[in-house]
This record gives C-alpha cells, structure tokens and sequence, in this order.
C-alpha cells in the first residue's frame, strides 16, 4: 500500500499555480503609453490616412450593388475583413457623414481608434465582445430602428479573429432591423502589410491603385432558426472571400497568405 503524499505538496502545487496566475496578469498601461494611443496616435493615423486617401487612384467595382441597398432605406450592413479597416472606412465615410455606425471595442487601443473613427464621420458604438459585444450590438440595432436609413460598418471577423471566420453578430444585426448585408472588400497594389498582426492588417502606398468591390447583398429574413442563421453567416463568409479573391485578381495584387473559409475546418 503506498505511502500518503507529504501535506507539504499540496501546498507546493497551489504555489505554483498562484505564481503562473500571477504571471497572466498584465501589468497596466503607464500614464505615457494611455496619453499616445489616446491622444497622439489618432492624430497621426488620420493624419496619415487622409493623405494617403488623396493619393490613392480608386476604381470601384459592382458599385450599384452598395447604391441600390442605401436608396432601399432599409438600413445597409457593410460586411468587411478586419485586415482592410482603414482603407475601407476611409473611403465609406463619404457617403453621408453621420449615417454610419461602427464598433469599437472597450480597449485602450479602441480608445484611440474610437476618436480616429469619429473624426472620419463614424457614430462609434463601444463594446466587441462578451456582454460588452452583446450590448453594442443591441444599441446598434436600437440606433437603426429609431433612425431609417442608418447604416453600419463591421470588421466581420473582428475584434479577435480568427482572420477570415466572420462572427454571428452581422446576422442578428441584419435579422432585427431588417437591413441588407453588403460585402465589401478592397485590393491595393502596392501596400504595406503588417504581417505579425493576426489579421495582416493592410495599407496602400502613396498613389497606389485601390480596386474596392462590392458584392450583391444578402437578404436575412425577420425570422430564423438556428441551422438557418448558421448557414448565412457561412454564406457571408463564403461571399466575402470570394469577392477579395476577385478584387486581388482585378488588381494584380498577390498576399503570400490570402484569407480562405476555415470554418468548415473548425
């Protein structure tokens, strides 16, 4: 029969958990970084954004795809890639400035982007995931509701990733205020890549040639089941790709890792 185990290993284990614990906890932002992403980051980024945009050569693809949802006035749901934000709400914010709305989440960083957004035109909800996401998306659907003809952007694949797996929430969004998903994707030649963000996060060149397409819309009907929201969110997915596939094949522009379905590998 084996011998009891020393009272004194228990204790050993709980150390080594409190002390691997400990280390998951991460240390606060400091006073200077809070004041750059806040503050100083926003102002560069729109900076830099806007110049850019005045240089870019921008050639738009299946436009009347994007015109014809607006005149609707049912509300249209901009569906995009969370790697082609900045290039994408750049250019959304044209059309009517005050009519869209996006999310941002509650993070230090969403501070920063939450005033770069605003500056561009943008009613900025906060929240991406958890209760914080869930209650965004309810405000965005209250938002709507109350004003017709509102519209709104989502990164479908953010704030987390994984890149390319568009999130559920789109569905919902479309299904309670009746508004018409509109995929849309860009494809710069050439364009700076930040290749150690989970989402390859994208950025055309000074005077670079930008082919922005847009897909046919997808009807979400008031009424789903859960199988049925399934496969739309799928076919959104699917859609997406798709079109970023055809807009890197229009404009020449080839990624050492292109974005493709994964959730039928999940």
């Amino acid at each position: 029969m084996s011998e009891p185990q020393p009272a004194s290993e228990p204790a050993s284990v709980g150390g080594t958990l409190a002390v691997q614990e400990k280390k998951r906890v991460r240390k606060p932002p400091g006073l200077l970084k809070r004041v750059l992403i806040r503050y100083v980051a926003p102002v560069l980024a729109f900076t830099l954004i806007t110049s850019l945009r005045a240089s870019w050569r921008v050639r738009e693809t299946g436009r009347e795809n994007f015109d014809k949802a607006v005149a609707s006035g049912r509300g249209t749901v901009v569906a995009f890639l969370h790697g082609r934000a900045f290039m994408l709400l750049n250019t959304i914010r044209g059309r009517k400035r005050g009519r869209w709305l996006s999310m941002c989440s509650k993070s230090l960083d969403g501070d920063g982007m939450t005033k770069l957004e605003q500056w561009l035109g943008f009613r900025v909800i906060r929240g991406s995931s958890g209760q914080d996401g869930l209650q965004a998306l309810v405000d965005m659907i209250r938002m709507m509701r109350d004003e017709p003809g509102m519209g709104a952007c989502l990164a479908v694949d953010g704030s987390r990733g994984p890149r390319g797996v568009v999130q559920g929430g789109i569905i919902s969004l479309a299904q309670r205020t009746g508004g018409l998903i509109i995929p849309v994707t860009v494809s710069p030649r050439p364009a700076w890549i930040f290749r150690k963000a989970w989402d390859r996060t994208m950025i055309a060149k000074p005077f670079a040639r930008i082919d922005l397409v847009f897909g046919e819309p997808v009807e979400v009907p008031a009424k789903l089941k859960a199988p049925e929201s399934e496969a739309l969110r799928l076919l959104v997915e699917e859609r997406l790709i798709a079109l970023q596939a055809q807009a890197d094949a229009i404009s020449g522009f080839g990624d050492t890792e292109p974005v493709r379905v994964l959730s039928g590998e999940r």
